[in-house]
């Protein structure tokens, strides 16, 4: 979406068409291009009220790409406030995340993932605010990485135990973990919060590794088959659904589809 300062300007065919590429890879379901649409992102553009029709616009066209046999999944990222630094109230993050939870699901989303989390009051304040105003269900995905200990933790020193525990208890569908260093990582993770729950669905979408600028240009390191070897061993950790952050290209996306289908 292009958003200038001085209006709102969309430009439908092209996130229509990255869209509808994963869906022909076999995708079972496809965010939308709302990641960062709560209204303090959206400030930084001269846009924070213009949060409704971003978001709205953004479920529609992923809708459109899905049709009615695959499912939109809206996308709803970190704020970029935090509470322990005071520039933020819970109050305040939950009516931003309400707003931008209202405006998706009217767009036409089916679910909403609140991802890439490190902070446990964040997540909760939107996964209470999709829930307490919307009828969608919530994925709830945090970010982890290793710590000096081998553990893994957010940025916010969260562990995937108590990113688990907050998440189901204010009322998550769905758990799991997303963005990273890759998919091997997201073995551990996925074990970990296994532990906290036997039966609740657990969502992996990795990236296809740390990138490395080269001559200018990011370029991620793992390549479609490298992803695909490891669905195996994350499914056996306790993963149910299975898909791509930053850097996982459709053919990322088609290797991990033939992995899961052989299983």
């Amino acid at each position: 979406m292009n958003a200038p300062r001085n209006g709102v300007s969309i430009a439908p065919d092209d996130v229509l068409d990255i869209a509808r590429s994963y869906i022909e890879a076999g995708s079972d379901m496809i965010e939308t291009n709302s990641f960062g649409g709560t209204s303090f992102k959206l400030a930084h553009y001269g846009l924070a009220d213009s949060v409704g029709k971003l978001n709205e616009a953004a479920a529609r066209i992923s809708s459109r790409a899905a049709g009615e046999k695959k499912w939109v999944i809206a996308s709803i990222g970190p704020s970029g406030k935090m509470t322990a630094q005071g520039d933020v109230t819970e109050e305040e993050l939950y009516e931003a995340f309400k707003e931008q939870a209202m405006a998706l699901e009217k767009g036409g989303a089916d679910a909403i993932c609140v991802e890439t989390m490190s902070a446990v009051d964040e997540a909760v304040m939107a996964i209470k605010a999709v829930k307490e105003n919307t009828r969608l269900e919530v994925i709830s995905t945090f970010t982890f990485e290793a710590g000096p200990d081998g553990k893994y933790y957010t940025m916010m020193g969260v562990t995937p135990t108590e990113a688990a525990k907050a998440a189901i208890d204010a009322g998550a569908d769905i758990i799991g973990t997303n963005c990273g260093n890759g998919f091997r990582q997201m073995i551990a993770i996925v074990k970990e919060m296994r532990t906290v729950d036997k039966n609740i669905p657990v969502l992996v979408h990795a990236n296809a590794g740390l990138p490395h600028n080269v001559d200018g240009v990011d370029v991620f390191p793992e390549t479609p088959e490298m992803m695909a070897a490891l669905v195996p061993e994350i499914v056996k950790a306790g993963a149910n659904i299975i898909g791509g952050c930053c850097g996982t290209t459709p053919e990322h996306i088609r290797a991990i589809k033939e992995a899961v289908d052989k299983l």
